[in-house]
């Protein structure tokens, strides 16, 4: 599925193909709530990296989350958090260690999106605790991080965009 994306202020526009266009999976780690999230989560979709066309790449800001250990000690992402300068607007998260994808979120896409049959609302051992996480009967809810991936949870629900 062709996405179509933007930032707030309009200088950043992006397109891509969507392998996985079902906004399904909203992540309340620290990061994504701080970074992306209103409502306390972001939903991340998945896309074909060699697919992203950008356009005001000159408005591009990029974050490298740091990730906090048990020890106090922290290590540097290896996820780049593509933002407009301008507004602040979360775009895409790009990670060199899957070079195949990009995973824009949701909340940048101007395409309307496929309603997803479910909802998986996950790392909920991160999230605020004013967050009033949905729990109705096709809201699934982790503590950490799903066992299926944005793929397979697309295919189980026939909804992936081809190969």
């Amino acid at each position: 599925m062709r996405l179509e994306g933007s930032c707030h202020c309009g200088n950043v526009r992006f397109s891509c193909e969507a392998y996985a266009p079902a906004p399904f999976l909203h992540c309340y780690c620290s990061i994504c709530r701080k970074t992306a999230g209103g409502s306390g989560s972001a939903v991340n979709l998945g896309a074909r990296a060699d697919t992203l066309e950008v356009e005001g790449r000159g408005h591009l800001g990029v974050y490298n989350a740091k990730i906090r250990r048990d020890d106090g000690s922290c290590r540097i992402s290896s996820g780049r958090r593509h933002f407009c300068t301008g507004c602040g607007s979360a775009l895409w998260l790009f990670d060199p260690d899957w070079p195949d994808l990009v995973h824009p979120h949701a909340s940048a896409i101007d395409t309307e999106l496929p309603r997803p049959p479910e909802r998986v609302h996950m790392l909920l051992d991160s999230k605020a605790n004013w967050v009033q996480v949905p729990d109705g009967p096709h809201d699934v809810q982790l503590d950490g991080l799903p066992e299926e991936s944005l793929e397979d949870w697309h295919r189980r629900h026939g909804m992936f965009e081809g190969e």
